[in-house]
């Protein structure tokens, strides 16, 4: 009689995180699908937040205590009894971030929506702000 030698990891199934760690391997650059980005310049501090699809007056945004809280939903139904169509859509999007940096609380931040994206700006320090130093030769 004759035997097969098997071998054992053959009799086992691939688990969800073995299965990610060879994914791993083939993603080429890291992706974020949170929808929100931090960024500055000299003057401003830049955070937006991808809305896609919200009217902007369905836009809330709150700033307090150096966090900047952004909810958004929108809601849509049509029916048509005579068509027996009923539809309702809905979505909804919150973002939470603390905001980086040395404010002006004297000047109020400045949100513009476009494109799906809700842009909000804050105002730096000016002594925050760089600065340029003069080099002096000996």
């Amino acid at each position: 009689m004759a035997f097969d030698i098997t071998p054992r990891s053959f009799w086992t199934f691939p688990t969800m995180r073995s299965l990610m760690d060879e994914v791993d391997d083939l993603v080429v650059s890291p992706t974020s699908t949170s929808g929100l980005s931090v960024s500055e310049d000299d003057h401003n501090v830049y955070v937006k937040a991808a809305v896609p699809g919200i009217d902007p007056k369905d836009v809330e945004i709150t700033f307090d205590k150096g966090v900047l809280w952004i909810k958004a939903e929108s809601k849509q139904e049509e029916k048509d009894a005579k068509q027996k169509v009923y539809k309702q859509m809905a979505s909804s999007f919150s973002y939470r971030v603390v905001v980086p940096g040395e404010l002006d609380q004297a000047k109020e931040p400045e949100a513009t929506y476009k494109h799906g994206i809700m842009t909000v700006a804050f105002a730096k320090l000016p002594q925050s702000q760089p600065k340029k130093i003069a080099v002096k030769s000996a």
